[in-house]
């Protein structure tokens, strides 16, 4: 099948055409007809199947035709609303691509920035409003967004929504949403609360479901490195020794982890960067700014952080930490082998997260290979509960340690502190 088949407007198609898409990706070939058709749609899609074309492309199309008929200041149209700052930013980016030749306009809008410049810019009139939900209804409580016109509603990563608490802003949003309208929802899995909000939102759906969760793409060759906690950070630093590794994506499970991978790598003499919510909007695109352009060779990122990273022809995706869900598992690695090309995912997992690789094999239904090339072998043992209990006592201890030393800096800085008495 080609995008010609799919009857989609000339004005898209070279703009296609520019981008090298030629043949739709399987959730693109089934959710296109179905949006043209004005259908609601609930989409279940896994990280790089193609799916934000899926939704832009027909959007795209319908403002075309509506706006051949229409005069005076562009009202918003369709709005997409999306977890995180970098989805956000991309999907921004395929509107452009797709639409270039079309004359709509898109602005996106999200948290963490200043808002003057993006009210500037909803000022001059937009069609599409790609939004993070906080920053929507805080610009829509002072007046400076009106969803009054909408016609073309997206809610794109829902179970990553409610992973970050934004359900509660959604029903907000739904209730501000003019009845009339065609909505469109995309979730990667569809736990119980996901499919009860999928009914608050849909009218007679038709279902689309494309690579589920629990599978990993053929294209992705996947290894394991069995090691001891106290080896990961040499036995990164060997695995980094292959020249051939040009660029990779590596996980970890925290923040304070992601920066401690930094420094230990930069030490090393190997360019990095970490992406994580502690760093400004500014400092976490200019790190995937220089990763695209190849200035760094390892950006680090959390799973939040990590949402929305689209990087062309990325082929290494490194866990330094194996997560404890299944699923996160197949959404990291599927940031590599994207749209057929090959990927590797290395994972490096110490004693602890033995039963984490044993739950992840069994949902994805595969052995992961384990690597021969290991100079660092695991020989400890997972520690027992009575151990665990101790371990995470000692953390709370040094965790409320730091909290009272912060707290008693800060009173030394500002004379008029006083600590109350006990």
């Amino acid at each position: 099948m080609k995008f010609e088949d799919l009857k989609i407007h000339p004005a898209i198609l070279k703009a296609l055409k520019d981008e090298n898409y030629t043949e739709p990706t399987s959730i693109q070939a089934q959710a296109i007809p179905l949006v043209l058709e004005k259908k609601d749609v609930l989409g279940s899609a896994q990280t790089g199947t193609g799916k934000t074309a899926a939704f832009a492309i027909p959007i795209i199309q319908h403002l075309i035709n509506n706006n051949q008929h229409e005069k005076g200041r562009r009202q918003i149209k369709s709005l997409i609303v999306t977890p995180t700052r970098e989805l956000a930013i991309q999907i921004g980016e395929s509107f452009n691509a797709y639409g270039k030749y079309s004359n709509l306009q898109n602005t996106v809008i999200f948290g963490g920035v200043p808002q003057n410049p993006q009210v500037r810019q909803l000022q001059k009139g937009i069609d599409i409003l790609i939004a993070t939900p906080g920053r929507l209804l805080d610009l829509i409580n002072q007046n400076h967004i009106s969803l009054r016109d909408v016609k073309y509603f997206v809610l794109d990563e829902a179970d990553r929504m409610l992973d970050m608490g934004f359900i509660h802003d959604i029903k907000k949003l739904l209730r501000i949403l003019p009845k009339e309208r065609q909505s469109l929802f995309f979730s990667a899995t569809m736990p119980t609360k996901i499919v009860k909000l999928s009914q608050e939102i849909l009218i007679n759906p038709k279902k689309v479901a494309v690579n589920p969760v629990s599978s990993t793409a053929e294209t992705i060759q996947q290894q394991i490195y069995f090691t001891n906690k106290s080896s990961k950070k040499n036995l990164l630093l060997h695995i980094l020794k292959n020249k051939d590794i040009e660029q990779v994506l590596l996980f970890s499970r925290t923040k304070h982890g992601a920066d401690r991978i930094v420094r230990n790598l930069r030490h090393n003499k190997i360019e990095s960067a970490a992406i994580h919510g502690e760093k400004s909007q500014n400092q976490r695109q200019k790190a995937l700014e220089q990763f695209k352009k190849g200035q760094i060779r390892v950006l680090v990122a959390t799973d939040i952080a990590a949402r929305g990273i689209d990087i062309d022809k990325l082929r290494y995706v490194i866990n330094y930490d194996i997560p404890n869900e299944s699923e996160t598992y197949v959404h990291r690695i599927g940031r590599c082998g994207r749209a057929g090309e090959e990927g590797v995912a290395i994972s490096i997992c110490e004693p602890e997260e033995n039963a984490y690789v044993k739950d992840i094999e069994k949902l994805i239904k595969l052995k992961i290979n384990v690597s021969d090339n290991n100079p660092f072998p695991q020989t400890d043992k997972p520690m027992s509960q009575k151990e665990k209990k101790e371990v995470d006592a000692e953390k709370r201890r040094e965790r409320q340690k730091f909290f009272e030393n912060r707290n008693k800096k800060r009173g030394n800085q500002n004379p008029g502190f006083r600590r109350k008495k006990r």
